[in-house]
């Protein structure tokens, strides 16, 4: 039984999954997006996601650690290089799952793409469009809203206004309550309107 087990071994051996993974982290951080499973995906989050933390404080001693890890010279320059720099201020979360509608064709599995958060462009201008807009276009939930304004450019005040306008009142009525029929023990109601 597997109660309590939380890694996923991916039908694999440890040396097999370990440099799989770490294959998988050196394409991530050089590729800043890779497709693959979303149980491979997943696996690789928990991987990566430490090196990612370790590479914010570029200590040779952090340097050797992750090297151990990754085994690619190419990847740790990108790492300390550009990506430290932009991950710099984020307190983790560093990668995102985006899963696929489509599946593999040989054998059904469910797809996804992985993508480091701070390199997806489309996203991220999405994010300050949207951050810009709302900024701007806030509304105010004072009462009076633009007449207060109009007429404090004017000099009046705001009970001044508010006594020129108009008072807006309506009325409705209930709808008028439909006569029931009451029924006798044994009795149906097509009985009842057919008398």
């Amino acid at each position: 039984m597997r109660h309590g087990k939380k890694i996923n071994h991916l039908g694999r051996t440890a040396s097999h999954r370990n440099a799989m993974l770490s294959n998988m982290a050196s394409s991530l951080i050089i590729s800043k997006r890779i497709t693959t499973t979303v149980a491979k995906a997943k696996a690789l989050r928990q991987f990566v996601e430490p090196l990612l933390t370790k590479a914010k404080d570029d200590t040779t001693h952090s340097r050797r650690t992750v090297f151990a890890t990754l085994q690619n010279k190419e990847s740790l320059k990108e790492l300390y290089g550009e990506i430290a720099g932009r991950i710099a201020t984020r307190p983790g979360g560093y990668t995102r799952i985006l899963k696929l509608s489509a599946t593999r064709a040989g054998d059904n599995a469910d797809m996804c793409i992985i993508e480091l958060v701070d390199f997806n462009d489309t996203m991220l201008e999405a994010k300050n469009a949207s951050e810009a807009k709302s900024t701007t276009t806030r509304r105010s939930r004072r009462r009076g809203g633009k007449n207060e304004a109009a007429g404090n450019e004017t000099g009046t005040s705001a009970a001044e206004v508010q006594a020129d306008a108009p008072a807006a009142t309506t009325t409705q009525s209930a709808p008028a309550d439909t006569a029931t029929d009451t029924l006798t023990n044994g009795e149906t109601r097509e009985e009842a309107t057919a008398e």
